[in-house]
């Protein structure tokens, strides 16, 4: 059976799933399969209570690494903006001198091979060292085997070490032994619970809090909505600016008292791939293009091309982290060329997984967001400061 027709049927699979969980999809099959997912979610809410209930009584035990660690997650998948938080914590932290490492666990990376483990298992006893994306200096691993989020925060980072590994625990004191990191920060952590956070940054996405409200994989929820009581501080991302009374009323009613920092990711310029040329914001007016990504939540993206005045002609949507192959992008080109477009937008996440010989017939552009803070500090550095230095500022 042709591998092609294989990833073919399973990439339909993987969307009809997603369409299910989204409520695209109301026809009998999605209702038989909801019914399937639903109690596949009863079970995984049983294990997920399990699991923190052993570690909270402290039958399953967290490990303190004698450092500084902040963690940054959320209690759903994906597409709250997380990987720019991830980034600005991390060059606010080591431009107040810290020596940072950033942990994560490399999503949809090239894993190790398993008879390379059980050799080095076997020839020296020891498990393999986590893999160093950046030691602070050089980036030394592509996205395929890092992983998109890992690389893209190693290049944009430098003086950051980035390590990926499952085990944070080992990437963690790898960090502190290796580099002498004395701050590490949990990218995607919410959910690690053998090592010990002293400071636990909820993201919730304004425009879509909790999804349908229900568990994976009936919904997207990773814990119940409940374990906002988890959280030392709650990033309120993807605002508009508007106020949410409801939301808000739920968070204070899970975690009385809990500082909420409300934030937009706001569009900073258009970069082109493979070759030269930055240009404002302000470029896209007036443009006939087309955008294509693999992320969680495309809406949002094409929602700032939008914006910026473009004429959207075409859009081409992926799964979340999907790596394009060469059929893919050049069904992309010859879609883009036939309707006459200027030129392609994508994300700067999806920029990583391009090949590097890369060679379209138009121009390609990744949109580089970053985050604003728009209540609760007056920018960024304030946040970081009240959150990780409040010994430093006026009163305390």
């Amino acid at each position: 059976m042709p591998t092609s027709w294989i990833k073919r049927k399973v990439t339909e699979f993987e969307e009809f799933t997603v369409d299910v969980i989204s409520g695209r999809r109301d026809d009998r099959s999605a209702a038989a399969y909801s019914v399937f997912l639903l109690t596949v979610s009863w079970l995984f809410n049983g294990i997920v209570q399990l699991r923190l209930w052993l570690y909270r009584n402290r039958i399953l035990k967290d490990q303190p690494l004698g450092c500084l660690v902040v963690v940054v997650g959320n209690l759903t998948v994906g597409g709250t903006g997380k990987t720019p938080i991830v980034e600005k914590f991390a060059r606010a932290l080591a431009d107040r001198g810290r020596n940072v490492a950033i942990l994560s666990r490399g999503y949809m990376s090239r894993s190790t091979p398993p008879w390379t483990r059980f050799w080095r298992w076997m020839s020296s006893g020891q498990e393999p060292p986590p893999k160093v994306v950046s030691d602070g200096t050089t980036v030394l691993l592509d996205s395929e085997e890092a992983g998109d989020e890992p690389y893209m925060l190693a290049r944009n980072l430098p003086g950051v070490v980035v390590l990926v590994d499952k085990n944070r625990v080992k990437a963690g004191t790898y960090a502190i032994k290796k580099f002498g990191c004395d701050t590490l920060v949990l990218d995607d952590g919410f959910q690690y619970l053998p090592l010990k956070g002293r400071l636990n940054l909820l993201l919730v996405d304004k425009s879509n809090p909790f999804g349908n409200g229900r568990m994976l994989p009936r919904g997207l929820l990773r814990e119940p909505v409940k374990h906002l009581t988890r959280a030392s501080y709650v990033f309120l991302t993807k605002s508009d600016g508007t106020r949410d009374r409801e939301l808000e009323e739920l968070i204070e009613r899970h975690n009385p008292g809990v500082d909420v920092i409300e934030c937009a990711h706001k569009p900073q310029y258009l970069q082109r791939i493979g070759g030269p040329g930055r240009y404002g914001f302000e470029f896209l007016n007036g443009k006939r293009v087309g955008a294509f990504s693999g992320i969680a939540t495309p809406e949002s993206f094409e929602g700032f091309v939008r914006k910026g005045g473009a004429n959207l002609v075409y859009v081409k949507r992926f799964l979340d982290h999907y790596r394009f192959t060469p059929e893919d992008l050049q069904l992309v080109f010859k879609q883009a060329v036939e309707a006459k477009l200027e030129f392609l937008v994508t994300t700067e996440k999806d920029s990583v997984r391009l090949p590097s010989d890369l060679a379209p017939p138009l121009p390609i552009y990744y949109l580089r967001l970053e985050i604003e803070i728009l209540r609760g500090a007056t920018d960024f550095q304030e946040a970081v400061e009240r959150i990780c230095f409040p010994e430093t500022l006026p009163g305390r």
